[in-house]
Order: C-alpha cells, then sequence, then structure tokens
C-alpha cells in the first residue's frame, strides 16, 4: 500500500469515528455554491415559501448584509424555480455581487434576468446596471480571476459586453450610448476596423438621433484616422478617414467639431501627398517611368497647390518622353 492510499484510508477511519454533529463553518448547496455558515444558523435565513424567502433576501440586502441576500435569493430560484418571485430574485444575486464588487459575476447574473425573465419589471434597470459595470471596465477597471485578483484590463473583453448589452435592447434607452461605447472599447483596443463597424452601426440604427449619429459618424472618421497613423502608414485607411469625415461635415454641416474634421482632412491629405510622392520617387528610381508618372499625377490631384505638386509636375515633363523607349536594363 502507498503512503498516499494509506493517508487516504486513515483520513476516512477518522472521519468515520467522529461525532455525528459535526459543526461545518463551510457549507455548500448546490446551484449557490460555498458559504460560511456557523453551525446552527441555517434556519435564521430559510424559509417554506418563496414568498417569505424573497423576503429575507430583500431584507438582507437592505441591511447590507449581502451573502445572506445572495444565499436566499439562490434558494427561491433553486426551490420555487417557476414561481412568480424567481425574477426579482435573480435580479437581487446580481444586486448582491455588484455590491460585493464582483462585477463580472454581477454582470452574468443580470444577464440571466434578460435570458431566462424577458419581462420582467426590472429589464430595462438590468440594462442599465449591466452599462454602468460595462463603464467601470471601459474606464481601466481590471477583470478578476475567481472574482477576487484583479488580472488584466481588457477592452476585447469590454467590448463584448457591451454587445451583449445592444443584443439583448438594441432599441431600448441605453443601446445608443451602449452601441458608441462598444466602438470606443474597440477603438481603444486599437482594433480599429470593428470600431468603425460599431461607430457605423450607430450611425444607421439610431439616425433619428442627431446627438448619437453626429459622434458616430464623427468616431468613425477619428477611428480611420488613427489607423492610417500606424507605423506604417495606410494609405487607405487615410483614404477612409477622409471620406468618413467629409460625410460627416455634409450631414451635419453645424456640428461644432466641423473645423476639428476640415484640419484632420488637410493633415491627412497632406500625409498622403507625401506618401504619393515617395513612391513615384521609387519608382522613377527604378527607372520604371509609367508607375512613376501615376503617382506623380496623384499628388498634383491630391493637392495641386502644394510645392510637392509642383515638383511633381516637372517630374511628368521628365518623364514623358522616356515612355516612348524602353527603359534601359538594370546593371548588377
Amino acid at each position: 500500500m502507498n503512503r498516499r492510499n494509506g493517508f487516504g484510508l486513515l483520513l476516512l477511519f477518522a472521519l468515520l469515528l467522529a461525532p455525528a454533529r459535526l459543526p461545518a463553518p463551510l457549507v455548500h448547496v448546490p446551484g449557490e455554491g460555498w458559504y460560511y455558515e456557523p453551525y446552527g444558523a441555517t434556519a435564521g435565513w430559510q424559509r417554506t415559501r418563496a414568498k417569505e424567502q424573497l423576503q429575507v433576501a430583500e431584507e438582507s440586502f437592505a441591511a447590507g448584509d449581502f451573502s445572506t441576500a445572495i444565499r436566499a435569493a439562490n434558494r427561491v430560484l433553486r426551490v420555487w424555480p417557476l414561481s412568480d418571485y424567481a425574477p426579482r430574485a435573480q435580479y437581487l444575486i446580481g444586486r448582491g455581487l455588484e455590491a460585493q464588487r464582483k462585477d463580472e459575476a454581477a454582470f452574468k447574473a443580470y444577464q440571466k434576468v434578460i435570458d431566462k425573465y424577458p419581462k420582467s419589471e426590472e429589464f430595462n434597470e438590468v440594462l442599465r446596471r449591466q452599462n454602468e459595470i460595462a463603464g467601470r471596465f471601459l474606464a481601466g477597471q481590471w477583470f478578476k480571476i475567481w472574482n477576487v485578483i484583479p488580472l488584466y484590463p481588457s477592452m476585447a473583453d469590454t467590448a463584448k459586453l457591451y454587445e451583449k448589452i445592444v443584443a439583448s435592447g438594441p432599441y431600448s434607452e441605453i443601446a445608443p450610448q451602449a452601441q458608441l461605447n462598444l466602438g470606443a472599447a474597440r477603438e481603444k483596443g486599437k482594433n480599429y476596423a470593428e470600431a468603425v463597424a460599431a461607430y457605423n452601426t450607430a450611425a444607421d440604427r439610431y439616425s433619428n438621433q442627431p446627438k448619437v449619429a453626429a459622434e458616430a459618424m464623427y468616431r468613425a472618421g477619428l477611428s480611420w484616422q488613427k489607423q492610417a497613423d500606424t507605423a506604417e502608414y495606410d494609405q487607405g485607411a487615410a483614404a477612409q478617414a477622409i471620406a468618413a469625415y467629409t460625410d460627416f461635415m455634409t450631414v451635419y454641416p453645424d456640428d461644432p467639431r466641423v473645423p476639428e474634421a476640415q484640419a484632420a482632412i488637410a493633415r491627412l491629405k497632406a500625409e498622403q501627398v507625401r506618401g504619393n510622392f515617395q513612391i513615384a520617387k521609387f519608382y522613377e528610381k527604378n527607372r520604371q517611368w509609367a508607375g512613376a508618372i501615376v503617382y506623380y499625377n496623384a499628388v498634383v490631384q491630391l493637392d495641386p497647390n502644394s510645392p510637392l505638386a509642383a515638383e511633381a509636375r516637372q517630374r511628368i515633363e521628365v518623364l514623358k518622353p522616356r515612355l516612348q523607349t524602353p527603359a534601359p536594363a538594370k546593371t548588377s
């Protein structure tokens, strides 16, 4: 017999010899989890009717005893899952967890109200509380392991919270701001393409709310601009940013951010001009005259009054005659 098996048998023997009534400070209830409860305290919060059990949960929550409130509400769900008191019990579980600063668990508990009891009187209140929880993560709160140890901040996980909120009530009072915050989370996480998609959804779905739609269109332009300004300058994203800002100014010409959009477009176009000019120089250096002329022409079209446009015109005139003769082979 090895040492591990011997220890197991000794432990089992000790348990068999122990008195029948042992204090059990740690108690596990299926569907409720583990909690501390001194011996003899069980009868203090358990009731034989759903209404009375829910009342215990309500009173415990009001008194700040959130552990007992959660335990009593869980018992309503476990013993009387089909009762009229179940939706309120599920809501109180979320409230208790949120009060204990277990935001991820609270969000999931609130989601059960939405999924299981969509006609609950607390439906809109649940969405509002979920939005507040997501807002704390958007502001930088860390996600926790086991609802205890702060582990990491995550804009990707935050975005998923907002996705659930919007999916649960796409036309609720909370939804427009939640959709904007979904874009903000993607933007903070530097996932600019998905940020733009979220903002475009907000602009389209809530076009009857000018404040929301204008914010969404402006933020879409800003997200494209951030994408363009990454380490490797993205010409395509720059073009998308210019188009987004232009749409914003066309639809909302009186918005106070129009001057900012105009300045952004000017900067983007200047960068486009510089980028196209550099590409043209590259083609010219490699004796690819046709390609060089294409990009010099792009410089002229983007900003015909810029100094680079004047130089681009000169290079075009120099390169045009060379198109008539094949470029000499490069020597190694």
